[in-house]
């Protein structure tokens, strides 16, 4: 599929607007039935009947519905765009007699227990100091309820939990208040497209309320108690634009960065690449409004010379935040991670720590810890056709930075890099490494991926370095990728103070624990989760697993990967463990379970536990 040429020199700013890349894709693959006089029996839905739909209801008519077929030629991310470009974004509050099992009504209360963000607090030590759990508690932690998500193969999005109702946003793009305790369904609210970031809770206008992103790059701001929309904005007007990193709220204010799926696009020979830049992005909690924007590539791309492979390019590009902020309000600095470039030339502030003024967003100073790491997702196909010239290793940060207080009374940041390095650098010395330890090979999805924990004495590494047999199909030259089940995995505990290793959890044996034979891996992919003796690691073997911080043996098992009678009585499925960690409070431990964006088992549970 060739691209005309026309499209290259079109202005970035036009590019941005009307992602001409998604017309292109309809136009190929569509058109010919849905903009034609073939629809006019009524039997094919055209245009202006597609433009009513939500992009969510179009991708899951393209991702499994009556139309997979018609759109197997498309990549996931080819159907997102052609379902963003058609489809029209609304947000619809559901009806109660909409809802199964709902609670009786009553108002958040005015206190309660929480996990209210992706770290847990403003460190991001991903730690439950008031746990209502202890390691005695274990043997009587046990499933008490299950809630699943309709339409659904894949849980990303990390719940949070606040005064007794826990809020969690699904791939269907449904986003849920349950009681905590026992499931039922306060409201329940459908936006665009996937909840892709994690919940976090905050104020706007005065009343609690949840932000998150979508992979649409929306983010957006419900009511806590109703599940109203307040806002929805865009984070960056690029097409390509996603919001992975969960929002970080601070007196008023949302933090949030921008990341695109425009790596994934370059595997189209027909797609130019790339265009997208990375941002953290301040925003007004009641209103959405724009404070403040910094870009981590301050040009913006622009046409380049072809790669080695002959592929039209723009750049500089990449550099997305993928990762949650971490704040020190005191010191009115904040602290985010970022990701490779995509295409030449490399930049300065790629897989690099970057301190920004909080209330400006000024930059402070950066550290940068791979550098000439520019790669997009095409280095891996034969033929790399927009792979760029460097063609690095793509050791970006998934993990956010975490803020500890050492023996001695300084401070330091614990940083988990794609690279399988975690890092203790020294804020007031621009990012000075202390210490750094090597806990596996690192890669494109290896390393430490999306979080550590700490207790304030040690921090707590889980590995994924997840492997794949390849293998070429017979009388094909495509390949066939499958889990490898006796490679990667492993958690690790350092001493905060000094690096030295504690402890090494060497990860269980898919073939033990998946004796059924379905698509296994020992990689240990998702955040990490802490309260005191325990710290929990999901695996994409789909088992939860609760770890002494002692000695690091395993005291606590749940395999997520079954069926489930679910409360809200939609049939129920768990899988792989991936991205997102565990929640913890009043004595609840909270997970999602399905992941097969890796070739993982899917799944659709929000699965709580509880002491019998």
């Amino acid at each position: 599929m060739k691209r005309p040429l026309l499209l290259a020199l079109l202005p970035i700013a036009a590019l941005a607007a009307d992602d001409p890349y998604a017309a292109q894709l309809f136009q190929k693959h569509c058109a010919t039935c849905h903009a034609s006089e073939a629809g006019a029996s009524g039997r094919i839905p055209q245009v202006a009947v597609l433009k009513s739909m939500t992009p969510a209801a179009i991708q899951r008519t393209l991702d499994s519905g009556i139309m997979k077929q018609q759109a197997s030629a498309l990549s996931a991310d080819e159907r997102l765009k052609v379902a963003t470009y058609l489809g029209t974004a609304v947000t619809v509050e559901r009806r109660r007699d909409e809802i199964p099992n709902p609670c009786a009504a009553r108002p958040l209360p005015a206190e309660g227990a929480s996990w209210a963000s992706w770290g847990g607090d403003l460190a991001n030590t991903r730690f439950q100091k008031d746990a209502g759990l202890s390691a005695a508690d274990l043997p009587r932690l046990k499933l008490k309820w299950a809630f699943a998500f309709s339409d659904t193969s894949t849980m990303r999005s990390q719940p949070a939990v606040y005064r007794g109702r826990i809020f969690a946003g699904g791939q269907d793009g449904s986003v849920y208040a349950l009681d905590a305790k026992s499931g039922c369904v306060y409201w329940a609210t459908a936006v665009q497209s996937q909840v892709r970031s994690g919940i976090v809770m905050g104020e706007a206008r005065g009343n609690p309320a949840i932000f998150f992103g979508d992979s649409a790059g929306f983010v957006y701001a419900l009511d806590a108690a109703s599940g109203n929309q307040l806002w929805k904005i865009r984070a960056d007007e690029h097409p390509a634009s996603t919001v992975t990193a969960t929002p970080v709220f601070h007196k008023g204010r949302l933090y949030v960065g921008s990341a695109s799926r425009e790596e994934a696009l370059a595997v189209s020979p027909g797609y130019i690449c790339c265009t997208f830049r990375g941002s953290e992005s301040a925003l007004d909690a009641s209103t959405g409004k724009l404070l403040w924007r910094t870009w981590m590539i301050p040009e913006a791309a622009k046409a380049r010379p072809r790669t080695k492979a002959g592929a039209q390019a723009f750049g500089p590009s990449g550099a997305g935040v993928w990762t949650a902020p971490l704040l020190d309000p005191e010191r009115d600095t904040m602290y985010i991670t970022t990701g490779d470039n995509y295409t030449d030339p490399v930049t300065s502030l790629s897989d690099s720590l970057v301190a920004l003024r909080l209330s400006t967003g000024a930059i402070l100073w950066s550290k940068q810890f791979t550098a000439k790491d520019a790669w997009n997702s095409s280095c891996q196909l034969e033929g790399k056709v927009n792979c760029p010239d460097t063609e690095g290793p793509d050791f970006d940060f998934a993990s956010s930075a975490i803020l500890v207080t050492l023996r001695n009374g300084k401070r330091a940041l614990l940083l988990g890099q794609k690279s399988a390095v975690i890092y203790a650098v020294d804020p007031e010395a621009r990012g000075k490494v202390l210490w750094q330890s090597r806990v596996g090979q690192g890669g494109t999805v290896g390393g430490i991926e999306w979080g550590s924990a700490t207790d304030g004495r040690n921090v707590y590494v889980a590995l994924s370095d997840i492997s794949f047999d390849v293998t070429r199909k017979p009388g094909s030259n495509d390949r066939a990728y499958n889990l490898n089940p006796t490679k990667g995995g492993g958690l690790f505990a350092f001493r905060i103070d000094n690096g030295e290793r504690i402890w090494q959890a060497a990860p269980p044996k898919c073939e033990e624990s998946r004796p059924d034979h379905r698509p296994c891996s020992p990689a240990q992919s998702g955040a990490v989760t802490a309260i005191p003796g325990i710290v929990w690691s999901g695996s994409e073997d789909g088992h939860l697993r609760g770890y002494s911080t002692t000695d690091g043996k395993v005291i606590w098992d749940y395999d997520t990967a079954h069926d489930y009678e679910t409360v809200n009585r939609i049939p129920g499925k768990g899988g792989a463990l991936d991205v997102a960690g565990p929640v913890v409070a009043d004595g609840m431990l909270f997970a999602i379970s399905g992941y097969p964006a890796r070739g993982g088992i899917p799944g659709n549970v929000l699965l709580a536990f509880g002491l019998d």
